[in-house]
Formats: structure tokens, sequence, C-alpha cells
């Protein structure tokens, strides 16, 4: 699988969303997972699968250093001494020394991102996380973040799809050299009923949500981490990386709408 280098770290392209998973249900997914071949994990302290996914990961015979951990802490927690109470629940949830990339998970309006940035420098300068990111930033944050503070962010994760246009983010993100990492990249499912997809599946003998997968993991600086419990789905997500998209294809899907936000809390940013 390919990797995306940033920071210092070595992200796997594709890798496995866990939000909405729990205990068992979540536990077995990773396992899976990680059997099947999958080597980048996404959690998040709200997801409140820390400590299943720590469980995996421990029964698992997959080698620290050959597995990326993503988690993330929640916008309620971006105080100095919050978000170090919430890294540290975090690392003793998943049973790990370290994590390889810790982000914040969604901005909050009364945030201090240069105390936030110099939080997480310090764990980073700790080597309690290999690296620092950010998810749901807009532009006008990833500005200050990236040119006032010079914080060193390893990613941004948004949600970015096939239905979904994010050139404006992507541009940002590419002429810094920050990956984005994809979070929704199958729109949550409704992939799985638009022709236009299942046409170029087809011809490719392969599904709907494969095509739109390759689409995103073709393009360079982007990962992707598609949610995926059953055992089945892990591995059609692995066989995606086997289609071949041509330009017919591309053509076709560029056609597509391009304003289907699945994730749009309250309290989210003014999106660009």
């Amino acid at each position: 699988m390919d990797n995306l280098k940033t920071q210092g770290i070595s992200l796997p392209k594709l890798g496995l969303g866990t939000y909405r998973m729990q205990g068992d249900v979540c536990r077995a997914a990773v396992e899976s997972a990680l059997t099947l071949g999958y080597r980048h994990i996404d959690t998040a302290e709200m997801y409140g699968n820390e400590d299943a996914i720590g469980a995996a990961i421990a029964a698992s015979k997959v080698a620290r250093n050959d597995l990326h951990v993503t988690t993330k802490v929640w916008n309620e927690n971006l105080t100095p001494d919050a978000m170090r109470r919430a890294f540290d629940t975090s690392l003793k949830k998943l049973r790990l020394d370290h994590v390889d990339l810790y982000l914040v998970h969604w901005p909050a309006r009364n945030m201090n991102l240069r105390a936030m940035f110099e939080t997480l420098s310090k764990l980073k300068d700790e080597g309690r996380t290999r690296a620092i990111g950010v998810a749901n930033f807009n532009i006008a944050l990833l500005k200050t973040v990236v040119e006032d503070i010079k914080a060193p962010i390893a990613c941004n994760q948004i949600e970015y799809h096939a239905m979904l246009d994010q050139t404006k983010v992507r541009g940002y993100l590419a002429k810094h050299a920050i990956p984005l990492v994809a979070y929704c990249p199958l729109a949550q499912g409704r992939f799985a009923s638009d022709e236009t997809m299942a046409k170029i599946g087809r011809k490719h003998d392969a599904s709907a949500a494969q095509v739109a997968l390759k689409w995103l993991l073709d393009q360079d600086g982007v990962a992707a981490i598609p949610k995926a419990s059953r055992a089945e789905s892990q591995q059609a997500n692995l066989d995606a990386l086997k289609v071949e998209l041509d330009d017919d294809d591309r053509k076709a899907i560029a056609a597509l709408r391009k304003d289907m936000r699945c994730v749009n809390p309250g309290f989210a940013p003014a999106w660009d």
C-alpha cells in the first residue's frame, strides 16, 4: 500500500475509520482489519472506542513500528490542561506509549490556537505523539496555524468524496505539502445508488463504492479512512486499490454534483 510521508511519519493512504463502532463490534472490526493488512487505524476521544481499539491492537501480532494510530482531542478540551488530560486518557485506553498522529478534532469558537499548538508541540517533543495535525479546519484557520503559528501539522482531516468539492482546501494543503485525510469518503453509502458510479463500476468489475474510493486514492496527497466493520467490506475497500480508472471515468465523476456535505454540525466553521 502507498504511504504519504509527512512531518516525519509514514501515513498509509488507506486506513480504517471507526466512528460509531463500539465495544466488541469495534474490537472485532479492528482485529479483522489488522489481519487483512490494514496498518492505519483512526479513532478519537469522542468516538468512545479507544479502549476497544487498544484491546484489538494488544491482541494482534502487528509490530508497533508497522502500525499507524491516529486519535483526536474533542473541541471541549482545547485548553492546555484539558488537552493534556484528554491525551493521557486516550493513550491509556489505547494501551500505547505513543500515538502516531494527534489531531484537533474540530475547531471551537473561543479557542486559543497559539496555546493549543504549544501544547501539541510539547507532546510531540516529549515523544508521546510522533506528529500533530488538525481536522475540519477551513483555509482561514489553516493560514493561522501554518503561516502565523508555523505549527508542523501533518494533515487536515476533512470530509471529502466525489460529491463534495474540496478544491480550495486541497489547493492550500498541496501548496504547503500537507496531506488531506478524507473521512466519509463514500458519502455515507450514497454512491451505492448513484448510476454514474455504478456504470463505471460495471466497466471495471467493481462496485460503485470501490470506484469512489479509488478516485480519492488516485489523488496525490490524499488518504482515505472509510468506516467498515465487516471483514467483507474491509476487503472490498482494499480491493479498490486494484481498480484502474481512465480519463473517461474521471470526466464522468467530475460531472457529479459537488455539494453533498454529510457532516455539518452547528459548531462547524464556515466552510470554504
